[in-house]
């Protein structure tokens, strides 16, 4: 029997919270049978909703947390002064070694502060950064960091393009994955002085297989299996994917409903259709992990569902199983 995950769950943190929180929690009981849950949050809200399902009852504790970190609050201050919240009592769970990961979809600022700060960065790991999987043409790309470091150094690159190879091997299950950079070009010339001054150092790292530089209209076609970058291109990058994404739906929607000829076009269409969406919808991926601490923790979107909830709570298993976070420690020690 395989050994026993332990999540702790922020029940109050996002958009959808607790209902959506909650009944992620229990689908993911319900599809493996190696996971315990610390569902942190207001006691008595958690009750209320737990009594809505059957389960398990020695699979899930209540962790009571009667402050909530609301996202327009200073995340600093928050960590600092709400030492009751959902966040910090999730966060102190895996500091303390009683919780293998944490997931939220609760404020980012505090969550990535209060991962950092309780949790603690790997020796080795000046930055921690946020790994996202995106969808693309040949499969799934990660995309390393996407919001955590907007004044990030070349080094702090290199140290995420070797974290992020690692994680996309061991979960991915893809041998020596492609490693790329976000320029404005392909020449090595070309780009700021950060892309300019990091693209030397990942070319003299034995650890992974970088390509070279990579332009953003290339992302959507899987021209790397990983691809680096500081911040606040990558939060960019990732806004502007889920932006077009939505756009694109939304236009071929209108298009399909606005003849007669259109809607059954659509109805000849849509199994297709519903295929092809359902192979880039990222919420069976889960969240973006903050890779580098000494334990997992995984923001999901602030509107996550159930599913999305579900699977970023199988995707701490997959960490754990693939001793990811020894796997990063090792090499960046050596």
């Amino acid at each position: 029997m395989a050994e026993t995950v332990k999540v702790a769950l922020d029940a109050m943190g996002g958009d959808n919270a607790p209902a959506e929180i909650i009944k992620g929690a229990i689908e993911a009981l319900e599809s493996t049978d190696d996971i315990k849950l610390f569902i942190c949050g207001r006691e008595e809200v958690i009750k209320a909703e737990l009594s809505k399902y059957s389960y398990d009852e020695k699979l899930i504790e209540t962790v009571n947390a009667t402050e909530v970190i609301e996202t327009a609050e200073p995340p600093v201050m928050a960590i600092r002064h709400k030492k009751d919240s959902s966040i910090v009592k999730g966060l102190r769970l895996v500091k303390e070694g009683e919780c293998d990961a944490f997931v939220s979809a609760g404020s980012s600022g505090a969550i990535l502060v209060g991962g950092q700060l309780i949790v603690g960065r790997l020796k080795g790991v000046e930055r921690a950064p946020l790994a996202p999987l995106i969808p693309t043409q040949k499969g799934i790309s990660l995309l390393i960091d996407c919001g955590a470091n907007v004044d990030a150094k070349p080094f702090h690159l290199e140290v995420f393009a070797k974290m992020g190879s690692i994680y996309y091997e061991n979960a991915m299950g893809v041998k020596n994955p492609t490693v790329a950079i976000v320029n404005i070009g392909a020449e090595e010339e070309k780009g700021n002085a950060l892309v300019k001054e990091t693209i030397p150092l990942l070319k003299q790292c034995k650890d992974i297989n970088f390509i070279g530089s990579i332009e953003a209209r290339d992302i959507p076609f899987g021209a790397a299996d990983v691809i680096v970058t500081e911040a606040f291109v990558g939060n960019v990058i990732l806004k502007l994917y889920e932006g077009e994404a939505m756009f694109l739906l939304s236009e071929i929607k209108k298009g399909l409903m606005s003849s007669l000829r259109g809607k059954i076009g659509g109805l000849l269409v849509k199994p297709v259709l519903k295929k092809s969406l359902k192979d880039y919808d990222v919420t069976r991926y889960g969240g973006a992990p903050l890779l580098g601490l000494n334990g997992l923790v995984v923001k999901t979107h602030g509107s996550s569902k159930a599913v999305e909830i579900k699977n970023s709570i199988l995707q701490c298993r997959t960490f754990k199983e693939q001793k990811i976070n020894e796997k990063i420690r090792e090499r960046l020690s050596s």
